[in-house]
């Protein structure tokens, strides 16, 4: 019964679509959006939202279909390392002394409204939301300065026996991407513009951390020293027990999933334009008033 009240919305919304498009004067023809700019994370080892400090560069592209004046149906991928340390967290959770690295690759697809009517005004904002499709693989150094991928290690007991609770995760997951932004036509053929975009993931590690910490002696025979020293980093060798979480004590915060953002400037550029080395023009892009007669 929900698939078919899901299908039957969907439905309907493409016939809406369909009938606002039934608008000659507006051109529909695609383009491909470059994006430049910076991504950053939220999750247990950054507890705040976008911050400038810990960004790092990211890149995308987008292909743009207008349906309408007011909606464009859009489709792209996403590329950007994201980063965090406890060294650079809250006081209170610098001790733990955990970091992460990993690649954000990301696919989506999505509808965006535009509040104007670019081909009057020259600029509108414009809203979208969608759905994505991203890969991660969270990543550390240890104690020698080697690169040591952390999913493998079950820092929290996943897929451990003793831990029937604790499952491992996946390194590819479903995300639901939205944003805002302002666009404005420099020409028929070329939009400049700013976004600032989000994504709600339903992981919480992001970042390979999430709960609790698990026995040691446990994590120590099922998965090696290596796991135990990356499981915990407030020590400086995995050979002592002294001073390791007690099993059960807090490790992350599991309520809270971890997120993902974007930031930058973008450039749109009519494919058709691209394809004819810009030879030819859209009459229809822009509908000025015409010269009075005297």
């Amino acid at each position: 019964m929900r698939s078919a009240k899901i299908i039957s919305f969907l439905l309907l919304l493409f016939v809406q679509l369909n009938a606002f498009s039934q608008d000659d004067e507006f051109s529909k023809a695609p383009s491909i959006v470059i994006f430049t700019g910076l991504i950053n994370y939220q999750g247990d080892l950054n507890p705040n939202s976008f911050t400038f400090g810990r960004s790092k560069l990211a890149i995308g592209a987008t292909i743009r279909k207008p349906l309408s004046r007011w909606f464009t149906a859009r489709a792209g991928v996403n590329f950007g390392s994201i980063e965090a340390a406890d060294r650079y967290n809250r006081d209170y959770l610098k001790p733990r002394n955990l970091s992460f690295f990993t690649r954000i690759k990301e696919a989506y697809a999505g509808l965006e409204f535009n509040f104007l009517n670019i081909t009057k005004s020259r600029f509108t904002p414009y809203l979208y939301g969608g759905i994505a499709v991203f890969h991660f693989n969270p990543w550390a150094y240890d104690n020698d300065g080697n690169k040591v991928h952390l999913r493998p290690l079950s820092t929290e007991g996943q897929g451990i026996a003793d831990f029937p609770s604790q499952k491992p995760y996946k390194l590819t997951q479903i995300a639901l991407p939205f944003g805002a932004g302002i666009r404005y036509a420099v020409s028929d053929n070329v939009n400049i513009g700013v976004e600032f975009s989000q994504r709600k993931t339903f992981t919480d590690y992001l970042d390979d951390v999430s709960s609790f910490y698990v026995d040691r002696e446990t994590l120590l025979a099922a998965k090696g020293p290596k796991a135990v020293e990356m499981a915990y980093r407030g020590i400086a060798s995995s050979s002592s027990s002294a001073s390791y979480p007690a099993h059960g004590e807090q490790r992350g915060t599991p309520s809270e999933m971890d997120w993902y953002y974007f930031t930058g400037l973008t450039i749109e550029i009519k494919l058709d334009a691209l394809l004819n080395g810009f030879g030819s023009r859209d009459k229809s892009y822009y509908q000025r008033c015409p010269k009075k007669v005297l």
